[in-house]
């Protein structure tokens, strides 16, 4: 069963992180749809997190996941927001479960094919030897020539934790990571639909949803709405938090 952090009474909200991330990165953003009267789920997907490891990594496995996480909790009718990998999951989940979402947020991911582009980011994480014991300050030094963006490199090394007294690992499931790099990228199915309310919602600066791949989008999710959240990247959550709040509430109200 997947991990999750709940908070809140109300209908069902299902957040779901992106590559490399975990339900933490979301706690303050839950903490606020708990308040607009939503029973949040802050869910840590597969290999991530606090979560079951396994070698069985795929979005049809990832999806199955959480049909069974609303099945345990007795959830049915939920929204869901998705980030990046997440929205790939939460898509997946509403065309294939649609009588479960009762409405889907999308963020900054369509549902086309994405070619591997996390080589640099692997590479850093490769590179961290943890059997020399490194500090945390050391595990940072390590990863900055692979990772020199501050706020990148924080964002990962939130996935530290003490295994042990003095030794540090990782949350995630590197090693599958390195054998499925291919997985994070995979396209929605061709004939994929969900007909309820759905929110594409994007950040200005990024490069994941284009102007070109709107009609895919609506050819999958012909209810939509799209949203830009200007002068921000991929993690529009995290660098402009109160105007995703502002455009996700409002839709999900």
């Amino acid at each position: 069963m997947l991990y999750s952090r709940i908070e809140g009474v109300g209908k069902p909200l299902l957040i779901i992180h992106g590559f490399l991330g975990m339900s933490d990165n979301w706690k303050s953003l839950g903490s606020q749809y708990a308040a607009e009267g939503f029973q949040v789920h802050l869910l840590d997907l597969r290999n991530h997190g606090k979560s079951f490891h396994s070698n069985d990594f795929s979005y049809d496995v990832m999806v199955q996941d959480v049909l069974d996480y609303c099945q345990a909790h007795q959830s049915q009718q939920v929204s869901i927001i998705g980030h990046s990998m997440g929205g790939k999951v939460a898509m997946l989940f509403a065309t294939t479960y649609p009588d479960y979402v009762e409405k889907l947020v999308v963020a900054d991911i369509g549902p086309k094919y994405y070619a591997p582009h996390h080589q640099d980011i692997l590479a850093g994480l490769n590179a961290v030897d943890f059997n020399s014991q490194p500090s945390r300050n050391e595990v940072e030094e390590t990863l900055y020539p692979y990772i020199p963006d501050f706020g990148t490199r924080q964002f990962l090394m939130k996935n530290l934790y003490w295994k042990t007294p003095g030794q540090l690992a990782f949350r995630f499931n590197l090693d599958v990571f390195n054998e499925k790099t291919e997985t994070i990228g995979t396209a929605l199915p061709r004939g994929a639909h969900f007909n309820k309310p759905t929110l594409f919602i994007r950040g200005g600066n990024s490069k994941y949803i284009l102007e070109t791949d709107v009609p895919e989008i609506k050819e999958h999710f012909p209810n939509v709405q799209l949203a830009t959240i200007p002068n921000v990247g991929h993690w529009l959550h995290a660098e402009n938090p109160k105007q995703f709040f502002y455009e996700t509430a409002r839709f999900l109200r």
